[in-house]
């Protein structure tokens, strides 16, 4: 791939291209020892995750990154924080989801999606962009960092899975 990032809106029909990207990442965290993100099965045997997909693709959230005209990661935003983030009195937009294609690291597919969603907040009036991760994947956290995000909230999740949330004043 030798093209530049574009981002688009998502589409009916996304969903295989979400999915994939969805279980490469998951073995990929696997492989580094960090199934702690998103666990050990693959999203396209759940039943939830493809469910998610399928209410993602037929809606407004999903965004989709493209490089030559082929899906290289995908985002979903949404106008409120899940019911498991602390709540904030400011405006948001939420980053929910963020994947990207690993062999594509380094081309700055998920920056891209990243600077789409904060342009999307900004046009909307919101005051804030924000997201979570898993707490103990320090380069997940440290990504999150170097691209504009401050640390702010924690949250656990059952007994030992434990999320950060960072913003982005806009």
């Amino acid at each position: 791939m030798t093209g530049s990032v574009v981002v688009r809106e998502g589409r009916e029909g996304d969903g295989p291209s979400v999915l994939r990207l969805w279980d490469e990442a998951i073995v990929w965290l696997v492989r580094r020892g960090q199934p702690g993100q998103w666990g050990t099965e693959p999203a396209s045997t759940r039943a939830l995750s493809r469910e998610m997909v399928r209410e993602w693709e037929t809606g407004t959230s999903l965004r989709i990154a493209e490089i030559d005209g082929e899906p290289v990661g995908a985002c979903v935003i949404v106008r409120s924080a899940p019911d498991y983030v602390p709540a904030i009195k400011l405006s948001e937009t939420y980053l929910h989801f963020l994947v990207s294609d690993r062999k594509c690291a380094g081309m700055g597919v998920g920056a891209a999606l990243v600077r789409r969603c904060a342009d999307e907040a900004r046009a909307a009036g919101c005051e804030v962009l924000r997201v979570d991760c898993w707490a103990d994947a320090p380069t997940l956290v440290a990504w999150y960092t170097r691209h504009g995000f401050t640390a702010s909230d924690t949250f656990t999740i059952g007994e030992n899975w434990r999320g950060q949330v960072f913003e982005m004043v806009l």
